[in-house]
């Protein structure tokens, strides 16, 4: 799709559906927010099973299971579900500020380029892989900032969970999931199971009892907990899920990258989380390149093509949701 076509195709997106692909940027911007007051009550491993559990249990009582073959959803489940979120919440518990984690997950768009290239013979075009050598490049400014500021180690576990977001995009994609909400609500049954193990294993029985002691902190961790879970996953995944069944992946895709621009304002607002000039740069790169890479050329048959083949931006916590 051409920066005209793609332009064209904006104007006539109607105004009240910019102002929704808007509103879910917010609402997975806000996410990190949420999270890190979470964050101040429950151990990680412990946040990603309840957080899951929440949605899972209604979803399996009242929402149709998907049909898509099971690797598939176990892959998307795996992948976005538990690895994304066990290294996200992991990295921002030791130190990872939450407006630069939803900068450095959108490093699950690299990554999800050379995942599908290696993995399934993706075919890569010139256009992706300058977007990804801009992206890298970000992610590595940002990376030595970090390192720099000795917080290295919650910067690598977040790019992991990067990596496993892009795990849960190739396999997202090729499910084919006749209804992409159905499958973005069953991806939730996967995750609970295992992170309540790994928190009683390695987080331990008195960790989790801990956390739902009475304190100062316990009604902000529920009410981020609540925002991640109806805002975050139901609201936002909802709305972009309804967008994207009526408009080109193309067209509603960008405003997804307006996610870390909100964290990182919220963070600094909100948390007086500071970011120094080589991060903003890297910051600047990472969405240049993210955008540059997800910019196609095609006829209108291509473009519904890839419409139908774009990985979904689930909550981020959006996704995020990511």
């Amino acid at each position: 799709m051409s920066f005209r076509t793609a332009a064209a195709q904006t104007r006539g997106m109607p105004i009240s559906h910019r102002l929704l692909a808007l509103s879910v940027a917010v609402m997975w911007g806000l996410n990190f927010i949420a999270i890190d007051a979470s964050l101040d009550q429950f151990p990680p491993f412990l946040l990603v099973a309840l957080r899951f559990a929440i949605i899972a249990v209604p979803t399996v009582l009242f929402v149709p299971r998907p049909q898509v073959p099971v690797r598939w959803l176990l892959g998307y489940g795996i992948g976005f579900g538990t690895l994304q979120f066990l290294f996200l919440y992991w990295g921002m518990a030791v130190g990872m500020p939450a407006g630069l984690a939803s900068l450095v997950l959108q490093s699950s768009a690299p990554f999800t380029v050379l995942l599908g290239a290696v993995a399934f013979r993706d075919r890569v075009s010139a256009r992706q892989l300058v977007g990804l050598g801009v992206a890298t490049l970000g992610l590595a400014v940002v990376g030595w900032s970090q390192a720099q500021a000795a917080a290295f180690a919650p910067f690598l576990l977040v790019l992991a969970g990067g990596f496993g977001w892009a795990i849960g995009n190739v396999s997202n994609a090729r499910a084919k999931a006749p209804n992409p909400l159905h499958l973005t609500l069953w991806m939730s049954v996967v995750p609970p199971v295992p992170m309540a193990l790994l928190s009683l294993v390695v987080e331990g029985p008195d960790a989790v009892v801990r956390s739902f002691v009475p304190g100062p902190h316990l009604v902000p961790a529920l009410l981020g907990l609540a925002y991640t879970v109806l805002i975050g996953t139901l609201a936002g995944s909802g709305i972009w899920t309804w967008l994207m069944a009526r408009h080109p992946a193309g067209v509603v895709a960008p405003f997804s990258m307006l996610v870390p621009v909100v964290g990182l304002s919220a963070s600094a607002t909100l948390l007086g989380e500071k970011v120094g000039a080589l991060t903003a740069a890297g910051a600047v790169l990472v969405i240049a390149g993210v955008l540059w890479g997800a910019r196609r050329k095609g006829t209108a048959r291509g473009s519904d093509d890839h419409s139908r083949s774009q990985p979904h931006q689930a909550e981020l916590a959006g996704v995020p949701s990511k």
